[in-house]
This record gives structure tokens, sequence and C-alpha cells, in this order.
């Protein structure tokens, strides 16, 4: 885990309209992942977009949700993504959140999403299709959005997990454990399907996305952090959405990869623009994000791992958001 501070001089001050009177640029601490799923924090950091909107932005990066979380019910952390596939289980435990902003996915346009995630399998394993999975050693990280989409694509091949050997493989290991032969198959995203198909020679690309889960995700903080101060948590959606709009922008696709590389450890920046390419990176939440978030509950629900359905309305606040497309539509033009 690392954090970077606001490169950006300006977001020290900056200068009020009426008399130049000079104000303290607003601290804010954003948590995100150490992956390309956390492209639309370090784009906003590393552009100045945190800085524009009146913010001095120190980054937290950690490698998973769960750490992510830690950090955020200790204070370490103002806002911080998780996934839509294990927050309603903290939810439903009791953690107090609110959904601000748009961090990963496209939910806000369709309850799944998922082009980012895939199976990659060994060559040699006859591996070819989800049914030839019976039987054999499958890497996944338990509990995560790749188990909760493994776990659907067995279900809709008439599988279930019994009917194949699960082995419990953290991200960092998803392409050693492949190339080692530890596994025949494993459940993996970006960047790690990519790197994984570039490691290991020969190896199958069984199925990427196909619309059985939303890996999605949205940006929140703890309810005294969201609303003590309205100002900032717009000017953070602000960003987020400003940044989102610049990652879009195939112009900027050079700019945005040599971002990634420096951000992301491990990764150079042609990995990086060939990865991100499967991600989608969309700020706005709204009526689709709910219905994502809906459907993610019931397969947790369906799997066992909640015992009742959580009302999204519980979670998202819209009303940031909502002012950002009305204050600057030109950031989501390009967008359904």
């Amino acid at each position: 885990m690392f954090s970077i501070k606001s490169s950006v001089a300006a977001a020290a001050v900056f200068a009020l309209a009426a008399g130049g009177i000079t104000a303290q640029a607003a601290e804010i601490k954003v948590g995100a992942a150490s992956n390309v799923g956390g492209m639309i924090v370090f784009v906003a950091q590393d552009k100045g977009f945190f800085a524009k909107h009146g913010l001095d932005a120190k980054v937290v990066v950690r490698n998973t949700g769960s750490a992510l979380t830690k950090s955020l019910r200790a204070g370490e952390i103002d806002f911080a993504p998780a996934a839509f596939t294990n927050l309603p289980v903290a939810l439903e435990k009791g953690i107090k959140l609110r959904g601000v902003v748009g961090y990963l996915g496209g939910h806000f346009s369709s309850p799944t999403s998922d082009g980012n995630v895939g199976i990659i399998a060994r060559p040699g394993t006859g591996i070819k299709t989800i049914a030839d999975l019976k039987g054999k050693t499958i890497g996944v990280a338990f509990g995560t959005t790749g188990d909760l989409y493994l776990q659907e694509l067995l279900k809709r091949a008439g599988m279930t997990k019994n009917d194949i050997k699960r082995i419990n493989v953290r991200p960092p290991s998803f392409v050693s454990s492949l190339d080692s032969g530890g596994v025949q198959a494993v459940v993996a995203w970006e960047p790690n399907v990519t790197k994984a198909l570039d490691k290991v020679k020969g190896s199958v690309l069984v199925v990427r996305g196909g619309g059985y889960v939303c890996f999605c995700a949205g940006m929140h903080g703890q309810p005294d952090t969201v609303y003590k101060d309205r100002k900032r948590t717009q000017a953070f959606v602000d960003a987020m959405a400003e940044a989102a709009h610049y990652l879009r922008d195939p112009k900027n696709a050079d700019e945005v990869a040599k971002i990634g590389s420096r951000f992301v450890r491990g990764m150079d920046a042609d990995l990086v623009k060939r990865t991100t390419k499967h991600v989608v990176y969309d700020a706005r939440i709204g009526g689709g994000t709910a219905d994502a978030f809906r459907a993610s509950v019931k397969l947790l629900i369906a799997q066992k791992k909640m015992k009742k359905p959580y009302d999204p309305a519980k979670y998202l606040d819209t009303s940031f958001i909502d002012s950002t497309i009305k204050r600057h539509p030109e950031w989501f033009a390009d967008m359904k």
C-alpha cells in the first residue's frame, strides 16, 4: 500500500471571486484499488482535477476492497470504492455508507457489466467451454466478484461449485498459479486476464464477460463524512466525473496509459492501454445502478451470503452526481 500527495501546487489555495480572498483547499483522502479499476482516481489526481475543484487530495492505495473498507472505517480514508458483489453483505451486517459517485462498471446503463472478468485455462487441459471445467482445479479469489461470476456460470451450465475443485487464489497470484500449473484454469479480472494470456503461452480464454454479474463499484463515505461538508463532497464528485470523461476520450489514450503505468505497479503503458479498453469508467449513479445493486443482492441471497433483500436507496445518494450532470452535461455526452 502507498499514497500519493497532490502534485499540483495550485491545490494549496484557490482564489475566491469576491475581493480576491483566498481560502485553504479542502483536504481529502481518496482510496483506490491497486489495479486499473482505480484509473478514475489516478487520472483525477495526476491531471489536476481534484486540485481544479478546490481539493488538496491524498490518494491512498490498498490491495483489496476489504483493506479499503477497513481504512475507511478507521478514518484513514474519506471516500473509498467497493464492489456491488460484496458491498451488500457488509451493509446487511450494519455498516453505514452512502454511495455518491460511480467508480467502475457500466451499472448506470445495465444491471450487468462484466467485460473485464474472464476465465483462462492452461494449454493441454482440454478446457474450452464452461462444461469442460467439471472435475478440474480452478483458481478463484473466494468471496470476490470473480467467485460470484464463476458460480453463476456453473449454475447456468447445470453445475455447482461441488463439480469442480475450487482453490482460493488471491489476485497477485492469479498469473503465477496458472503458469506453474497449480491450477488448470483461473478466474481473473483485468489486468490479470491480459497478463495471463501474455505470460502463459498457449493459454485459452474460455470466456470473457457475458452479462452474468455486475463487476461494478461505487465510491462512498461514512454519512458524517459525506454530509458534514457537502461542498467538499460535491467538489469530489465533480472531479471524479471530469476525470472519467477525460479517461473515456480516445484522444487521451496514450496519456492515460502513461498515468496508469505510474500508479499501478507492474504495468507498463502498453499493458494499461490493452486492459483499460475492457473496463467501463462511468461516474454516474442512478436508476440503473439500483437495478445492478438489486441483481447482485439477488445472486448473494441465492448463494446464501445474504439473508434478505437490501434497499439500494439506503446506500445510494444521487443528489451530488445529479447536480454535476445538470451543471456539466458535456462530461456525459459520450455515454448512453
